[in-house]
């Protein structure tokens, strides 16, 4: 694929760039195991990043189940960026540009779910290795927001890397009750056991009280379990 010219040198392939208000829009693709993951890069003017050495703060977004990169990065990302944040929002496998599609089959398999999981949870890291190698990202400064699915996924990427110095869930909980396969998912993947890792790094949680995906109960047992702040 022919590279596009961006406003600085990064790395993965850059296939298209363009200004927007306060900054830049790249979308890129970054190198995983088995494809690429497509990804939007919004960054900030480098004079609104508010730092002597002109690095700003960043954030990986994910999107919820069904969504896409495009929702993360129009609505989140445009408004971090007005605030000096470089935000890199990706597709997660199955979703947006990337091919397969969730169907009953898929939902039913509880090994091809994990399986999915893992990837997911692998490309998150890759794409926190992106970020942290910015030349204009402030690695001390980066930050998770994740959104329902990427809610989950957020939590149990964020337990372990020490690189993710803040975490913001929209729509995060506990497991709903009565989860296909609950002792699978929670051997794999247990929102309550990894918010309590975050150890002292800011939690923001930002829930509906009406929600009926996410359901209130869900948020305050993962409220619960994590520590202060939050």
């Amino acid at each position: 694929m022919k590279k596009v010219k961006s406003p600085v040198e990064l790395p993965g392939v850059v296939t298209s760039s363009r200004d927007v208000p306060g900054g830049h829009r790249i979308s890129v693709e970054l190198e995983a195991e088995r494809e690429r993951v497509p990804g939007i890069l919004l960054m900030p003017d480098r004079s609104a990043c508010g730092d002597p050495e002109d690095r700003c703060a960043a954030a990986l977004l994910l999107h919820g189940f069904t969504s896409r990169k495009e929702r993360m990065a129009e609505g989140i990302g445009r408004a971090l960026v007005a605030y000096g944040f470089a935000t890199l929002a990706i597709d997660l496998p199955l979703h947006g540009a990337r091919q397969g599609s969730f169907d009953e089959k898929t939902l039913r398999n509880p090994l091809q779910i994990v399986g999915t999981w893992r990837r997911a949870l692998n490309e998150t890291r890759l794409s926190l290795d992106y970020l942290n190698n910015l030349a204009i990202v402030d690695a001390q400064r980066i930050g998770l927001v994740g959104y329902s699915l990427g809610a989950y996924l957020a939590v149990v990427a964020a337990a372990d890397d020490p690189r993710v110095r803040s975490v913001v869930l929209a729509s995060g909980g506990d497991l709903p009750d009565q989860t296909p396969f609950e002792t699978i998912v929670r051997a794999a993947a247990d929102p309550l056991r990894f918010v309590r890792k975050l150890a002292g790094r800011p939690l923001l949680m930002v829930n509906g009280r009406y929600d009926r995906t996410i359901k209130a109960e869900q948020a305050e047992r993962l409220y619960n379990a994590a520590g202060d702040p939050k």
